[in-house]
């Protein structure tokens, strides 16, 4: 069975994700493409689908959300896992729960264009520079932190899940009586 794992990175945190998906899935046994999804890639000859971009503003990044949007015919009945990386685990109290709440607003504005099996928020590296001078000073303010805040052991759980859904496609296939 092919995957493809894209993804749509600003600064390589999600990219990093992806490969850690990639990884996973391949150890499973699973043909992995790992691409950065741009206008041009394509999605004919997948299996399944694992796709993520950055979160910026609530939002998937313009190159992540365009893909799905010129790729969703491709998609549409096939197996796809989304995934977003934003920043809920680099704040604190209140706005974590807040910031941790935007993974509904964005497979909202997602669902559209794909009807995914999941949809899995993860946290990336937060660093001062995404956010400019003033940014950085509020954002700590607020109580936000800087750092490297990827969760290695939750992104290969999350990925052997879809690991266990795509054998279960395949023994369903395997066996299929005449």
């Amino acid at each position: 069975m092919k995957v493809l794992v894209g993804y749509a990175t600003a600064a390589g945190s999600t990219e990093g994700i992806a490969r850690w998906i990639a990884d996973r899935l391949s150890g499973r046994g699973y043909d992995v493409v790992t691409h950065v999804m741009e206008e041009g890639t394509s999605t004919a000859g997948y299996d399944a689908y694992v796709l993520g971009s950055a979160v910026h503003d609530r939002a998937w990044l313009p190159a992540g959300a365009a893909f799905l949007r010129h790729q969703r015919k491709l998609l549409k009945g096939k197996p796809v896992w989304l995934f977003s990386v934003g920043l809920p685990g680099a704040l604190r109290g209140p706005l974590r729960r807040w910031a941790g709440m935007e993974a509904a607003t964005i497979l909202g504005e997602l669902v559209d264009e794909v009807t995914p099996v999941e949809h899995q928020l993860f946290t990336g590296v937060v660093s001062k520079g995404a956010f400019g001078r003033f940014g950085a000073l509020a954002f700590r303010a607020v109580g936000g932190c800087f750092g490297d805040f990827r969760d290695r052991a939750a992104v290969e759980t999350w990925a052997d899940g879809i690991a266990d859904s795509l054998d279960t496609v395949k023994a369903a296939t395997i066996h299929r009586p005449y």
